[in-house]
């Protein structure tokens, strides 16, 4: 497999080229910041200790950006493969494994974590 990524310094967004042939374009809304936002954000909304907070938050957002940098490649290669099926790919499959994941993180910080996790314990 051949992949390539073509950027034009005067452009906000990077093309992404698979076995010779232009497939999708990264803007600035594929990079997952604003995914991250939202997960940092609810994170200290519900805070717990300060350290454990500050290790969730890390790990979170490394597990968001390695998932999104494999959202990408993957579907770069299934709209490769399957071009009539990349608006359901990129709208619908992968927008719900993405928050998904976060939603599943989350559910974690609240039951686990969080200083509302450490009042029902003590009860």
């Amino acid at each position: 497999m051949r992949l390539q990524f073509r950027r034009a310094f005067s452009e906000p967004w990077l093309e992404v080229i698979f076995k010779g042939k232009y497939i999708v374009r990264i803007i600035e809304g594929c990079n997952a910041v604003s995914v991250i936002v939202l997960f940092v954000s609810f994170i200290a909304a519900f805070s717990g200790k300060l350290k454990t907070t500050l290790l969730f938050i890390l790990f979170g957002i490394l597990s968001i950006h390695v998932l999104n940098v494999i959202r990408i490649a993957l579907l770069t290669v299934l709209i490769y493969y399957y071009p009539q099926h990349s608006h359901f790919l990129h709208g619908v499959v992968f927008p719900l494994i993405i928050y998904g994941f976060v939603f599943v993180l989350w559910l974690i910080w609240i039951n686990k974590f969080s200083k509302y996790a450490a009042k029902n314990q003590t009860k």
